[in-house]
């Protein structure tokens, strides 16, 4: 009975081993998938971090690449702009040249019309004197 009794207390002994041993691993086996877990969560976390800062920078380069577009288009207006002024001031000048040439023939033509007096009064001058000169 004695000995029955001591191989009950090794059975029971070696049952809450091996329930404890089964706890431990069970135990370990939870801490293992829970840090699995967590690694994966990490992961995840600074895998979406690095797309949407990578997303954002996209969106920052196309917010730049369109205000250089914008100042491109500014920069031609302006070269635009310049290059009519300059236009209007060479279109000013030919004007103020073709109203010089104007005002040289003006004064050309009074000139020949003096001459033309001119001469029709010492025409007019031989003839009275010639007439004269027949009475």
């Amino acid at each position: 009975l004695l000995v029955e009794l001591v191989l009950l207390v090794v059975l029971v002994e070696l049952l809450v081993l091996v329930v404890v041993v089964v706890l431990v691993v069970v135990v370990v086996e939870l801490v293992l998938l829970v840090l699995e877990v967590l690694l994966v969560e990490l992961v995840l976390l600074v895998v979406v971090d690095v797309v949407v800062e990578l997303v954002l920078l996209v969106v920052v380069l196309d917010v730049l690449l369109v205000e250089l577009v914008l100042l491109v288009v500014v920069l031609l207006e302006l070269v635009v702009v310049v290059v009519l002024m300059v236009l209007v001031v060479v279109v000013v000048e030919l004007l103020l040249l073709v109203l010089v040439v104007l005002l040289v023939e003006l004064v050309l033509l009074v000139v020949l019309v003096e001459l033309l007096v001119l001469v029709v009064v010492v025409v007019l001058v031989v003839v009275v004197v010639e007439l004269v000169l027949l009475v």
